[in-house]
């Protein structure tokens, strides 16, 4: 017998917010969310969307009108996200990392209605001016008017609301890693094309999700929806540590989680790894950031469990996966292209390149942004079109396929250094450098020369203990490598500067190494 769930995700379009409701219906004590201050069931998150898209309803919002979220992750900020979605609202969750004067543009530039934060992000904003938006805090501070009081009444059910696939489901800034932040916009039916993605990783009622990545970030929420949306629990970490987060998936009996590189790298390297009984886990994800094979290896090795890396863009239109349980002989590569995504390359001039050679990859899928928020130039600017006139959106990657469909990356496009006339690809440089035994982490910059027109310039991180002088290093590195891609300096470290999704912030070290 088919259940309602499955019935749902057997249509080409649904709503995540119904889902909810027939969870609640179903088993409305069993667990939806939890942080370490807060537990709501599914029958509790239901009534507490009601709550909140009807206090939205309110106010004057109305279905595609947008909200800022700019907070620390929990219960609240994700009751509120889905609450929004149920009312057919636009959510802009904004990265407490970025600057005051980014927040204010993004905050502009999605049109938000209202501002939802916390007493720790409200000193990013300043005292509210005279007619700025209403803010609310979350936590109940002086940062607003206080959560609770700004809900409607417990049992107060909203205007129904028939959210279309078109219609806007969030507005994701980009990182800022390279420049100014885009709002990306993501429709209803590209969540929905995720969501049922999920039905091949086990997702359903008995799922523990364990998430200690910012809700801001679409790392995070490609796989908060799913688990929601197929009954299962998330446990939100409002900042990764490693020794917690081993004692919370052990205590939990945790069975899905969404890492970047960095946080495995960490728990991998924890000396008490080993010592907890991660046996419930059935996937672990990982996406954003380059996944080294060598540590992909250790995961697969020490982790019950499999191993899945996601390559695609916030943007969407096409997405690679590896399923390194099922392939440990492809470490090196990004996976093949999912199910409904075409992915393919292009060089300088838009022409697409026949396997083999090596282009920048474009992709297409039924998940692709419907543009950059009130940005149509950026939005051309990502785009490539082929003969038949279909769009895909372009990543800024270049890569080659394998023999056997496998996509490998070489870097990023705009990151790769031109130096005297030739194409140097700094994670070729980073995987030389790695290979020190007194290296633990090394990222590499192009910055201007007069002589070449750019060199590149190493940053690295020693392991602990270690004392290797930067010079020795540097010579080092460039026996090893052509005389092309030799390096003009070396600078050593303490850590490297990364977003809260695991990024090296390139940008920074190359303001570094030029002060």
């Amino acid at each position: 017998m088919v259940s309602p769930t499955e019935a749902a995700m057997a249509r080409e379009f649904g709503v995540i917010a119904d889902l909810i409701r027939l969870h609640a219906q179903e088993a409305p004590a069993r667990p939806a969310l939890a942080d370490p201050d807060l537990r709501l069931d599914y029958g509790a998150l239901d009534a507490l969307m009601d709550r909140v898209a009807a206090a939205l309803q309110r106010d004057g919002l109305r279905a595609g009108d947008a909200i800022a979220v700019c907070a620390t992750s929990g219960t609240r900020y994700a009751a509120l996200f889905l609450g929004a979605l149920r009312a057919g609202i636009a959510v802009a969750p904004l990265a407490p990392s970025a600057t005051p004067a980014s927040l204010a543009r993004m905050t502009e530039d999605a049109q938000a209605r209202l501002l939802f934060l916390d007493a720790t992000t409200a000193q990013l904003f300043g005292p509210p001016a005279e007619g700025t938006i209403p803010r609310v805090a979350l936590d109940g501070s002086a940062a607003g008017s206080g959560f609770e009081a700004w809900l409607t009444p417990a049992g107060t059910r909203p205007q129904a609301v028939e959210p279309q696939a078109s219609w806007p489901f969030n507005i994701i800034y980009s990182s800022g890693t390279t420049g100014e932040p885009k709002g990306i916009v993501q429709g209803h039916g590209m969540r929905w094309a995720h969501v049922r993605r999920g039905a091949t990783y086990a997702y359903g009622p008995e799922t523990v999700t364990l998430l200690s990545t910012p809700l801001y970030s679409n790392t995070t929420l490609v796989v908060f929806f799913p688990t929601l949306a197929y009954g299962g629990c998330v446990l939100l970490m409002p900042k990764f540590d490693a020794a917690a987060y081993l004692a919370l998936a052990e205590r939990h009996r945790v069975t899905h989680t969404m890492l970047v590189p960095v946080q495995y790298q960490r728990l991998m390297a924890h000396p008490d790894f080993d010592r907890h009984d991660l046996s419930s886990f059935r996937f672990k994800f990982s996406t954003s950031a380059p996944f080294g094979a060598a540590l992909k290896a250790d995961v697969l090795k020490r982790w019950p469990g499999g191993l899945v890396e996601f390559y695609g863009m916030t943007e969407g239109g096409g997405t690679c996966i590896l399923d390194a349980h099922l392939h440990p002989d492809k470490l090196h590569t990004v996976g093949r292209p999912a199910e409904g995504s075409d992915i393919r390359l292009i060089d300088e001039a838009g022409r697409e390149l026949p396997r083999g050679e090596a282009g920048e990859v474009v992709g297409h899928s039924a998940g692709m942004m419907v543009g950059y928020h009130g940005q149509p130039e950026k939005t051309r600017e990502a785009e490539w079109f082929d003969a038949t006139g279909k769009r895909f959106i372009r990543t800024g990657d270049v890569g080659r396929f394998d023999e056997d469909g496998f996509l490998i990356l070489f870097d990023r496009k705009k990151d790769m250094i031109i130096s005297g006339g030739f194409n140097i690809y700094p994670s070729d440089l980073e995987a030389v450098l790695r290979g020190h035994a007194a290296v633990a982490e090394a990222a590499v910059v192009g910055v201007p020369s007069e002589q070449w027109g750019e060199t590149p310039v190493a940053f690295v991180v020693r392991r602990a203990g270690d004392d290797t002088p930067a010079e020795a290093l540097l010579q080092w590195a460039n026996a090893q490598v052509g005389k092309t891609q030799r390096l003009a300096r070396l600078h050593l470290i303490e850590e490297l500067p990364r977003s809260a999704i695991g990024k090296v912030l390139k940008r920074e070290l190359r303001e570094r190494d030029a002060a």
